[in-house]
């Protein structure tokens, strides 16, 4: 799944410090250095767009240990603590939140029929079961389903069952008067009803309106994680996998699809048609899907025969060519890169007009926010070409890791999500090199580090038991530091011997349930006989030529290699580590702690991690390679040197601080000759440079010196980074009455950028990092009232204005046209006729995001609000829109009297531990850095119940971040106004 956040283009100046987008809508991820930031990601929620550009709109707007576990890391199994009594007031015969092991599904057979007009849904479910012990019970998964009837289809006969519910659990009890006999094969059936869902999840209601206003509805499903069991009785698990086979009853002016082909249609009495789809493979109850609706589709064959069809309504099927000749060219490319055929006859990709994560990856029929998946040559941004095309990459991966192979519980989602992340980039860089997807990779890791700076954050592989952990575990963890860890490690084994690993786990556990040893096992001694004699040429050829244990030499000698003890140091222990690096002479010592925001050193005990590093210096551009494995060591160079550069390209998961004289050589290097570093390293040394300072291990006027080199600085990834770490600083006191050191820190960064923002051209030319860098930069300038950009975005707002809306506007510059343009009550109104009228779901963002941004605060309440009643703005879209407000600075503290007057509707509405209320919670409160905001915020969480969310990890996020802000103002506030008086004496000197 993706989770849904903003596109990368749209980052920059919404959110930073670090923008994570996706494409899909408009929600911006924050990131506020020092503060805590927003994601996500959105579930994968990959994608870029305005988001990216709203990023940096909000940006500017003010705005233990490690546990001796070997094997699967299965939760507590979460025993109730009082005896659980059922609905009819008698005991339940179950005490624990996972379901028993005692019996397994085999087969369902699923019978649906949803009722567009009445906007509910009746069914039957015939379950073929396989009993492992003796036992009276059968215990499976029901939420909020009416049961009418259940029958046992047994050797015997045909005898009903008494039935119990036990709601807190979301179970069902069927009770039989005589044994069901260990291996015997016996058959449920149950009937049920139920309303299609309000929410996002389960079976539920989605509607769109046509051009000429008529409101059209459908029914869609969303079952990842937990959710299946609101749409049928079921054995709502991952590792319950079965087969199923589905049929949907339906109108003649609808369509239903499913994960499998339709098979026949047969007319039923009344004029009803019932689909009948082929029988699925094994697979777990949350990739079942099923859609009913008006939509069209457009369709092509992969080279392997797999027949592609993207699904949209009717008058935005002219959007979905893109989505289609990316999804047959990638489906085609994990084919022959997995090295195992796809194992369905198709795959549809559906644009659902509601939805709230980014995608879902179903097993042949993923669904998509139309955001996702609908582009417009003409109108959609090369930011949303990028995010569209990793949100499918996303998904497709998924159909191998995750669907396939599929992790044991939800402790382990990192093993689906972190892959899926990875592969986006590994896909993309293959297939659509034009898109320079490798820019974008080394955000994710500062995203995952923000969270993962956290005494809050959580390990990689982490228990959970109830529905709200398990969703909690959608975040950028599971998802960006997983595809960090993993992009790490195969640096470390080398890219041959990770594609071969990654292919024997594939192969060795398709449709079976896996933890996370299983994948360390495939990647040590990956030149094993048994794949050989099965591999592709290229491996074995590989192999023949060098072994595992040779692949690594580099990395160390004398040991034999041990993925699993290393990679459990970064999965089974939450946080990353700071390496100390300190030159003298030859002599090079490291040391290694954890990083960690705290005031409190005791929290950073006890952690170690086996950390590949990686360092090149002043006379070799050779990569060096060392494996750290003890709290210090020390390293020798063959001479002495005038820099080293530790975590080259930061391939590893790791922050340096260069002890001693060694950030004065780094901010040498970089005023003299920057280019000597690769980007990524620019930008992981500005990256570092800042994070020390929240800890103390720098001084901030050291950070703004080396700052200084971004005048020369050109790269996306080092300006955006730069952008990311400096504007966090001002907005920190735009929440503060101090408007002179404000706008003196504002000065300054426009400034460094300004010989690069007046190169931009007001075109749509040049790469794909170039253009996604001009749509920052020129977003940046008009929102900071740079006046040569105000002036142009104003004119062209003006000729677009009077044109109707008609003429074309580059798309690279819309937003921050549209941001100015949105400032007067005209302009306002204007881009909410065109946001009313427009199909066009990427130029719809922007204009959502500049009018959030707008300075008019009736106008910022009217969007909150229509946006939880869902007429002119979707409901999925409020997130977004409440947390471009809290980064308006006229309208933070609306954005914060919203979300707690909406909280139980919001709750509801998204439901707890989602990724959309935990962006929102921190979205809201990172930028506040008083302590009377401080007991205000715990003052509301703190009365909320444990049902109304007062246990979700984002709460106590929001503690820290606004926490971490207080400490960083205190220390740094002096130092900052000092630094920034003496640079502008100094440039006034110059000036002289």
């Amino acid at each position: 799944m993706t989770s849904f956040t903003t596109t990368e283009e749209d980052c920059p100046l919404l959110c930073f410090p670090s923008c994570t987008s996706t494409v899909f809508s408009f929600t911006f991820t924050l990131h506020c250095r020092p503060a805590f930031r927003r994601r996500r990601e959105v579930k994968g929620f990959p994608a870029f767009s305005v988001t990216m550009l709203v990023a940096l709109v909000l940006l500017l707007l003010p705005f233990g240990s490690l546990p001796t576990s070997s094997g699967a890391q299965v939760p507590n199994q979460g025993q109730i603590k009082d005896p659980p009594i059922a609905t009819n007031g008698q005991p339940f015969p179950w005490n624990h939140m996972r379901l028993p092991k005692t019996i397994s599904p085999l087969h369902y057979d699923l019978s649906i029929h949803p009722n567009l007009t009445t906007l509910d849904f009746t069914g039957t479910v015939r379950i073929e079961l396989d009993v492992h012990e003796d036992t009276s019970s059968i215990v499976l998964h029901s939420k909020k389903l009416q049961i009418f009837s259940v029958l046992l289809l047994a050797p015997e006969g045909v005898r009903p069952l008494q039935v119990l519910e036990y709601p807190r659990s979301h179970q069902l009890a069927l009770l039989s008067d005589s044994m069901l006999i260990k291996g015997s094969k016996y058959e449920v059936q149950l009937e049920f009803a139920a309303n299609l869902s309000d929410s996002f999840h389960g079976f539920y209601k989605s509607s769109y309106r046509t051009s000429s206003g008529e409101v059209r509805f459908m029914a869609s499903t969303q079952f990842e994680a937990t959710f299946a069991r609101g749409a049928f009785p079921c054995f709502d698990e991952p590792a319950f996998k079965a087969n199923f086979t589905i049929r949907i009853t339906r109108e003649r002016r609808h369509i239903a699809i499913s994960n499998m082909p339709k098979v026949k249609t047969i007319e039923l009495p009344g004029g009803l048609l019932e689909d009948h789809f082929d029988t699925s493979v094994e697979m777990s109850t949350y990739l079942v899907a099923y859609i009913v609706s008006d939509f069209l589709s457009v369709s092509k064959t992969t080279q392997h025969g797999v027949k592609i069809s993207v699904y949209a309504v009717p008058e935005k099927i002219d959007q979905t060519a893109y989505a289609l000749d990316a999804a047959v060219k990638l489906l085609d490319f994990y084919d022959d890169y997995f090295d195992i055929p796809y194992p369905l006859p198709k795959q549809d990709l559906a644009a659902i007009p509601d939805f709230q994560s980014g995608a879902m990856e179903n097993w042949g029929l993923t669904t998509y926010r139309e955001s996702g998946l609908l582009f417009d040559p003409d109108k959609s941004s090369v930011s949303d070409k990028l995010g569209i095309t990793k949100v499918i990459a996303h998904e497709l991966a998924h159909q191998w890791f995750g669907n396939l192979v599929t992790m044991e519980w939800w402790n382990d989602l990192w093993l689906n999500e972190g892959f899926a992340k990875f592969m986006e980039f590994v896909s993309l860089d293959i297939t659509y090199p034009e898109l320079q997807v490798d820019d974008f990779f080394l955000g994710k890791c500062f995203e995952a580090m923000e969270v993962d700076s956290l005494s809050s954050s959580h390990p990689v592989s982490h228990p959970v038991e109830n529905p709200v952990q398990i969703q909690e575990m959608f975040d950028d963890v599971s998802y960006d530091k997983g595809a960090c860890i993993l992009n790490m490690l195969r640096d470390f084994l080398t890219p041959e011997a990770f594609e071969i690993g990654i292919i024997k786990y594939l192969k060795r556990f398709s449709y079976k349930n896996t933890v996370n040893s299983h994948l360390w096992e495939s990647l040590t001694n990956v030149c094993t006989s048994d794949y050989l004699d099965e591999g592709r040429i290229k491996h074995r050829e590989f192999c023949s030529n060098r072994d595992l244990s040779s692949g690594a030499s580099k990395w160390y000698s004398g040991d034999e290699l041990d993925v699993k003890a290393i990679m459990d140091t970064w999965t089974l222990q939450e946080g990353f580590p700071l390496v100390t690096v300190e030159v003298r002479g030859r002599e090079v010592r490291l040391s290694q702690e954890r990083y960690l925001k705290t005031d409190d050193p005791s929290l950073t005990e006890g952690f170690l991690w086996q950390i590949p590093l990686t360092y090149m210096t002043s006379v070799s551009n050779t990569v060096h390679r060392f494996l750290l494995k003890t709290k210090t060591d020390v390293l020798y160079l063959p001479e002495e040197v005038d820099w080293v550069k530790f975590n080259v390209d930061m391939s590893g998961y790791y922050m340096v601080h260069y002890a001693g004289e060694g950030w004065n050589s780094i901010i040498r290097l970089l005023q003299n000759n920057h280019t000597a570093l690769t980007s990524n390293d620019r930008a992981s040394i500005v990256q570092n440079v800042f994070q020390l300072v929240s800890v103390g291990k720098v001084r901030l006027d050291t950070a703004l010196e080396l700052s200084l080199y971004l005048s020369k600085e050109t790269e996306i990834m080092a300006v955006t980074q730069g952008f990311g770490e400096l504007v966090p600083l001002y907005k920190l006191m735009e929440k503060r009455d101090m408007a002179d050191l404000e706008k003196q820190m504002k000065d300054y960064i426009v400034d460094l950028f300004q010989g690069l923002i007046d190169r931009q051209e007001w075109t749509d030319s040049g790469s794909v990092s170039e253009r996604v860098l001009r749509s920052y930069l020129l977003l940046f300038a008009c929102v900071r009232n740079y006046a040569p950009c105000v002036t142009k975005a104003t004119q062209l707002f003006h000729k677009w204005k009077e044109s109707d809306g008609n003429i074309s506007l580059p798309v690279d510059v819309t937003m921050a046209v549209f941001m100015i343009g949105a400032r007067t009550p005209e302009g306002w109104d204007f881009l909410l006729e065109k946001y009313r009228s427009s199909g066009q779901m990427s130029v719809k963002s922007r204009m959502k995001a500049a009018m959030a941004f707008s300075p008019l605060q009736d106008k910022l309440k009217w969007m909150m609000e229509q946006s939880l009643y869902g007429e002119v703005i979707k409901t999925q879209d409020l997130p977004g829109v409440v947390v471009t407000v809290s980064s308006n600075p006229r309208g933070y503290r609306m954005a914060w009297e919203f979300l707690r007057a909406n909280w139980h509707t919001l709750i509801k509405k998204f439901d707890l531990g989602s990724h959309s209320v935990s962006y929102m919670v921190t979205g809201v409160t990172n930028q506040y850095s008083t302590r009377d905001m401080l007991d205000e915020i715990r003052g509301f969480f703190g009365s909320l119940s444990e049902e109304t969310g007062s246990e979700m990890r984002c709460i106590q996020q929001a503690y820290e971040s606004v926490e971490d802000n207080i400490r960083w103002m205190d220390t740094n506030l002096p130092l900052l106004q000092a630094w920034l008086d003496k640079h502008k004496h100094r440039i006034s000197h110059e000036d002289l």
